[in-house]
């Protein structure tokens, strides 16, 4: 959509709107392609802290959504991939515009492996304010064959939960 004038904002706000807790730091995609993503944020009230700089959440929130997305683009459609751990190190209060950066490696995904990568986050002068390495589950797409569903209620469940499991489904 980066063609199209406002579509770096548009996808952005679709990506918040698809994962509506990355949607908080209103992300901006600047740059993606298959194993590399550059995400940008702009610095706000809403993801500062009391100390006047962007929130610790906020920083994590923007370099995983960055590593999501680089190793995401790459993989085929009968993929999956899934956060399995996330750490970060704080390195400089975080203030005006951020940009996070992550290259992940091209993965085979037709078995399960795990993989971790770095996503580097740095201020409008370029130091870095935090790296965060984030460890994804990377495997084939399971066939579910048929609906999720909830397991039958076992025969001594009470009636009010078996009411409550009905809802669910």
């Amino acid at each position: 959509m980066s063609p199209f004038p406002g579509g770096k904002w548009v996808f952005g706000r679709l990506l918040g709107f698809s994962v509506p807790y990355t949607g908080s730091v209103r992300p901006r995609v600047e740059e993606l392609r298959a194993g590399y993503a550059r995400v940008s944020m702009r610095d706000r009230r809403a993801v500062r802290n009391h100390l006047r700089s962007i929130h610790a959440m906020a920083l994590a929130n923007l370099a995983e959504v960055t590593s999501g997305l680089a190793m995401l683009v790459g993989l085929p459609d009968d993929s999956r991939a899934i956060v399995t751990g996330f750490s970060i190190q704080y390195l400089k209060k975080a203030r005006g515009p951020l940009v996070a950066e992550c290259s992940a490696p091209s993965v085979d995904a037709s078995a399960e492996s795990e993989h971790s990568i770095e996503s580097v986050v740095r201020d409008s002068a370029g130091d870095v304010v935090a790296r965060a390495t984030a460890r994804w589950l990377v495997g084939p797409l399971e066939d579910r064959g048929g609906s999720a569903e909830l397991p039958a209620a076992p025969a001594t469940t009470s009636a009010s939960e078996a009411r409550r499991r009905e809802r669910i489904v």
